[in-house]
């Protein structure tokens, strides 16, 4: 897959977890790089671009419809980004047991289809305008596994009662789940990348 690998500051036991970033659709291994500075400037950052392309855009998975997944496809590129994972984890020697997703719409999908999918894929995740990737499936157990979730009360593509549900199930498979509101709709704001950078210094920082 088509990445950046930005080294940490810092390594061993002091080292940071490194932060995997996915960008929302049309969007590039570049877009999230700033985030990765504003949550956690000395993690090793591995930004990952979608496989898929949508009339030019770039995306993490198909969809049929606005707001209707490919179920088939996006498991299969949900095992695709874990196997990455697996494989840049050994090229660039970061810690596989410390990665910490940083997702933005499509991006946060992603993120979300690695904790419905696969157990121990991520030891935390910030999930920024998330929707729920799968209904029906059993969750693998995420005992105490932190999740951001930054939301927005007027978010048409991403309705609050979509945000709750995310919750729901994660939490009802052990996450320890934290919703951000913002009175806004689907834009990610510099508040809301605050709350999530204060958020994983209190819960993700020296884990």
């Amino acid at each position: 897959m088509k990445h950046i690998f930005k080294p940490g500051s810092a390594s061993g036991e002091a080292a940071a977890p490194t932060l995997l970033l996915l960008h929302g659709t049309g969007g590039t291994e570049q877009d999230l790089l700033p985030l990765a500075e504003m949550i956690s400037p000395t993690s090793a950052v591995l930004s990952v671009r979608g496989n898929v392309l949508e009339n030019g855009m770039p995306r993490f998975f198909r969809r049929l419809a606005m707001g209707v997944f490919d179920e088939e496809d996006l498991v299969l590129r949900t095992k695709e980004l874990h196997d990455f994972l697996d494989e840049a984890s050994e090229q660039y020697g970061f810690d596989r047991g410390r990665v910490v997703a940083v997702g933005y719409s499509n991006g946060a999908n992603i993120a979300a289809s690695l904790l419905f999918h696969h157990a121990g894929a991520l030891s935390g995740a910030i999930l920024h305008h998330p929707m729920v990737p799968r209904r029906g499936v059993s969750l693998p157990v995420m005992a105490g596994l932190p999740v951001f979730i930054g939301a927005g009360r007027n978010d048409a593509m991403c309705r609050p009662e979509e945000t709750e549900e995310l919750k729901g199930l994660l939490s009802g498979a052990g996450a320890q789940v934290h919703v951000h509101w913002e009175p806004y709709g689907h834009q990610l704001t510099e508040t809301e990348v605050q709350a999530a950078a204060e958020w994983y210094r209190n819960h993700l920082l020296n884990t």
